[in-house]
């Protein structure tokens, strides 16, 4: 596509940013719907978001993601933030408005996604998620949203643990969150058909690391899911263990094209060419 001085600017904040994919999906779906935009990566120190968010209105940029480590630290200088982000406690998604910029999550969206396409009951299933970060509040929200009344999470740091489950004291979620140490996986294991990672044990280029080992991976229940949100590689040591055991695996690409579809369809008001956004995500990946 030709960039004229009509063209609109999307785009994704961050640091670093070089790594990201977005810019690839978003833009592959904006050919395809020959639409005047443009989606492009924007390296923004955490001091300088209020001073990146201004210069973004003053040249009318319409909506940018964020990532990693600005989720949170955005959310001061919107005028309106979603309930679900709220929720969350963090902002992946934002769009100009007349009375300011407003934002939302969409990585529930995209987490819940590949999960609800499998169409299945999720109210007696007990998930179990890797990790206690960022990237976990989302997961938890959303197997809240499926469905699933109880959701173990498990850490290393015990004083982090409680922290983290404090923290839902006063949310509104609709499921119950129990903290775990590591050395109880072993109990846990065996009795959860959803084991979702969202450290990032395994993820390029220590693609030798998984968060669980021979012995754990031994102990899935049959049939088990197991969900990582890496996306590189593809698979992880962890899904490649976890297929060997005969589980169903799932890696991070689906969540990232499902929650960029959704900001697609915020920004340009037009459907989003799933498939065409997988499909180009996916000419990107090498495939181990």
């Amino acid at each position: 596509m030709k960039i004229t001085g009509k063209t609109k600017i999307l785009g994704i904040i961050g640091n670093p940013i070089e790594h990201s994919l977005s810019p690839i999906i978003q833009n592959r779906a904006i050919a395809l719907l020959n639409l005047d935009y443009t989606y492009v990566p924007f390296p923004v120190m955490e001091d300088d978001i209020k001073t990146a968010l201004d210069g973004f209105r003053a040249v009318d940029i319409k909506g940018f993601n964020v990532t990693i480590p600005h989720k949170q630290a955005v959310m001061p200088f919107l005028s309106h933030i979603t309930n679900t982000a709220k929720l969350i406690g963090a902002v992946n998604t934002v769009w100009q408005t007349p009375d300011g910029w407003h934002g939302t999550n969409t990585d529930i969206d995209g987490f819940i996604a590949p999960l609800k396409a499998l169409n299945r009951s999720w109210a007696d299933v007990t998930p179990i998620i890797l990790g206690n970060g960022g990237a976990s509040r989302a997961v938890i929200v959303g197997c809240a949203q499926l469905g699933c009344k109880e959701i173990k999470v498990v850490g290393r740091n015990i004083d982090k643990l409680k922290e983290f489950q404090n923290s839902w004291d006063y949310q509104l979620l609709q499921a119950k969150v129990t903290i775990h140490p590591w050395d109880e996986l072993t109990e846990i294991l065996p009795q959860s058909d959803l084991i979702v990672n969202t450290t990032p044990l395994g993820m390029s280029p220590h693609t030798d690391k998984s968060p669980l080992n021979n012995q754990q991976i031994s102990l899935l229940k049959p049939g088990a899911i197991v969900y990582d949100l890496i996306y590189t590689p593809r698979p992880t040591l962890l899904l490649q263990q976890a297929q060997k055991q005969g589980a169903t695996i799932i890696d991070g690409t689906e969540m990232l094209v499902q929650q960029g579809a959704v900001g697609f369809e915020i920004w340009t008001g037009k459907k989003a060419p799933v498939d065409v956004m997988r499909d180009a995500l996916l000419d990107f990946l090498p495939q181990n």
